[in-house]
């Protein structure tokens, strides 16, 4: 209950304070390339329950029939201004919209496609136990995941054999203690992440 209030408050005052900056972003998205502002993906959040996830739209449209992995900062389906937002992660601020919906929390393991989902082995499933989030401790650790996918020979099988399985031994290591004051402890490390 307490992580619900937090998760509602905190999410109201990061979008006023960012909406100045979400209009600016909107406008140069739309002279960016043709397209909506919002990249809309399905994802799968608690108890294996589907939602559609917010994002700002840093690539082409139609640009996940190419494949779902993102493989380093210069993929050609990212447009001009997607570049800048990925780079200091402001494409993912939407989400907050997502939190306000209860789909999503702030701290979290970040919610992954049904296509990876489907090749999580029993033990790595509980990491559905709880509702993803928008940060965590893979999102830390993985901050560079693009560019790692883009050294890699084969990104899917680099990811699937490798960096996913990495991320849900991280996740495991909130959900042994999902309190307010470790969400505060993971949001403070992703804000100082960003900025440097």
């Amino acid at each position: 209950m307490i992580k619900r209030l937090f998760d509602i408050l905190f999410s109201i005052l990061v979008l006023l304070l960012f909406l100045p900056f979400g209009l600016i972003i909107s406008t140069l998205i739309i002279f960016s390339s043709p397209g909506g502002i919002f990249y809309r993906q399905e994802r799968i959040g608690k108890n294996g329950k589907p939602f559609r996830i917010f994002k700002f739209r840093s690539m082409r449209n139609d640009s996940d029939k190419k494949g779902k992995l993102t493989v380093g900062m210069r993929d050609p389906r990212i447009t001009p201004i997607g570049y800048f937002i990925r780079k200091y992660k402001l494409d993912e601020f939407p989400q907050f919209i997502n939190v306000l919906k209860g789909e999503m929390s702030i701290v979290g393991p970040r919610p992954e496609v049904q296509e990876y989902v489907q090749l999580y082995t029993k033990e790595q499933r509980k990491v559905l136990d709880v509702k993803p989030g928008i940060t965590d401790y893979a999102s830390l650790y993985y901050f560079k995941e693009n560019e790692l996918l883009a050294q890699a020979t084969d990104p899917q099988k680099t990811y699937i054999e490798e960096i996913m399985p990495a991320k849900i031994k991280l996740n495991e290591k909130y959900l042994a203690n999902p309190t307010l004051f470790h969400d505060l402890k993971i949001i403070f490390k992703t804000f100082m992440k960003i900025l440097s």
